[in-house]
């Protein structure tokens, strides 16, 4: 499991807006990378709005957001086009990039137990290393809370 302080696995994901984004072209900004179950389902389209309104406060503080489900791109477009979210969506459909960051595990729903997306988000430093590792996130508030660790 990727801890802070580790150099974050480096990966090319494909876009809601049609391009391939590597973390490797990210260096020199501080990355919001969480991961993230599903498109439009209730947490998940709290967490991103929340990512969405925090974007010029976290713009100000040299900080991208990305997205991560293992959701294909036309289903990260119509989420985007939705909800108005100005941050890219990634789909990691093979969950390899999840499983690199210990994003991807069991889980249990209804008593099914099943493997999936572990909701959390990684804040990557400007200079590639995991600065802060959030796990079992909650979704309503987590945009404030990575906010708030940003400056402290």
């Amino acid at each position: 499991m990727i801890e802070v302080g580790d150099i974050a696995p480096d990966f090319a994901l494909p876009s809601d807006r049609g391009e391939v984004v590597r973390l490797s072209d990210l260096k020199g900004k501080r990355v919001i990378l969480y991961f993230y179950p599903k498109d439009d389902t209730s947490g998940c389209t709290k967490e991103a709005c929340g990512f969405r309104d925090a974007m010029p406060a976290l713009e100000a503080r040299n900080a991208v957001v990305l997205g991560v489900s293992p959701d294909p791109v036309r289903s990260h477009e119509r989420f985007r086009e939705k909800y108005d979210l100005n941050f890219p969506l990634l789909a990691d459909e093979d969950h390899q990039v999840a499983q690199a960051y210990g994003a991807w595990g069991p889980k249990k729903m209804y008593g099914r137990e099943y493997e999936g997306i572990l909701r959390s988000t990684f804040v990557i430093g400007e200079d590639g290393r995991i600065e802060t590792a959030y796990r079992k996130v909650r979704p309503a508030e987590h945009a404030d809370e990575v906010l708030a660790g940003l400056d402290g």
